[in-house]
């Protein structure tokens, strides 16, 4: 299918974070897609985390396993909000997951530092208090 291997990351639907947590209340699931350090530093409630990059001594590699996991997490079907830290990885892995027949997926721009920044509830380590 030509339209598979053409999409480009400017074809990925995003919302701002307004309009992302709107969907997670409203059922959508929040796929976080950075690094477990990064999850485990604070997310967005309810969030569930597949790294789409892990960082190594080299600099950040792409997660082989990333559909794999996804896959195993979730269907197809699902209603997911892509996010990560800025708004990057997370247009890589929504353009991923739609090129795999994903059927609702949009990315979540900003990210994590977005979120934070219009003051919406995040889970932190407790440590952190």
């Amino acid at each position: 299918m030509d339209h598979e291997t053409s999409l480009k990351a400017e074809e990925v639907l995003t919302v701002d974070v307004h309009a992302a947590k709107n969907l997670i209340n409203s059922g959508h699931r929040y796929l976080d897609v950075r690094t477990v350090e990064e999850f485990e530093n604070g997310h967005v409630e309810k969030a569930f985390n597949i790294p789409y990059m892990f960082s190594t001594p080299q600099g950040r590699v792409k997660n082989p396993k990333f559909m794999e996991q996804v896959l195993s997490a979730c269907s197809k079907e699902d209603h997911l909000v892509v996010g990560c830290q800025s708004g990057v990885r997370s247009v890589y892995a929504t353009t991923d997951l739609l090129k795999a027949d994903f059927k609702h997926v949009c990315n979540m721009g900003g990210g994590y530092i977005a979120w934070v920044e219009n003051g919406f509830a995040v889970k932190k380590p407790k440590m952190d208090l």
